[in-house]
């Protein structure tokens, strides 16, 4: 069996991760706190626990998600701040749900000069919120993919997007933690 190293690992492979993950969180419902992944060699995770072979298929899975331990309720900036990744992980995803405004409160929130806690009020309260999970994956190469899942209404249906730059500012800090 042929391992794949991270640059080889295809350009395809982390958009599948990303919605792998967000199909797991998903799972469990709405209303979830953020949760992060390791994604590791399917082929090295087989080798050090062969009992695995039999669920995973490092061909068409070449890196597989790991949840990691909750991560702190403090500010996700920091926390992400605070975590290295050993060589061994050749990447990680994170997932959390956020509130997706329409442009125009977008632009009049970026405007503003709205403390965190009141932007965060503006959108809670906005009436054409939308509540979404947000998941941001990326590889020591700097590939990243996202994946945002819409949260459906009695009036809108639940609605997936994919689109590397959804997150710039999560997929650079997951980036930084993926540094040496």
């Amino acid at each position: 069996m042929a391992r794949v190293s991270p640059s080889e690992t295809p350009a395809v492979v982390l958009p599948t991760v990303a919605r792998e993950v967000e199909e797991f969180v998903a799972s469990g419902g709405w209303d979830q706190a953020p949760q992060l992944f390791a994604l590791v060699s399917t082929a090295d995770l087989i080798a050090q626990q062969p009992s695995l072979a039999a669920q995973l298929d490092p061909v068409a899975s070449p890196l597989t998600p790991i949840a990691q331990d909750s991560l702190p309720e403090s500010d996700l900036g920091e926390a992400l701040a605070g975590i290295e990744w050993p060589p061994a992980v050749h990447g990680c995803a994170l997932a959390q749900e956020i509130v997706v405004l329409p442009p125009d409160a977008e632009s009049e929130l970026a405007s503003s000069s709205l403390d965190d806690e009141a932007a965060r009020r503006f959108a809670a309260e906005h009436p054409q919120r939308r509540e979404a999970r947000l998941v941001a994956a990326v590889v020591r190469d700097g590939t990243v993919s996202c994946v945002l899942r819409l949260r459906g209404t009695s009036e809108i249906p639940e609605e997936v997007v994919e689109h590397p730059e959804l997150a710039p500012n999560l997929t650079k800090a997951l980036l930084q933690t993926l540094q040496p």
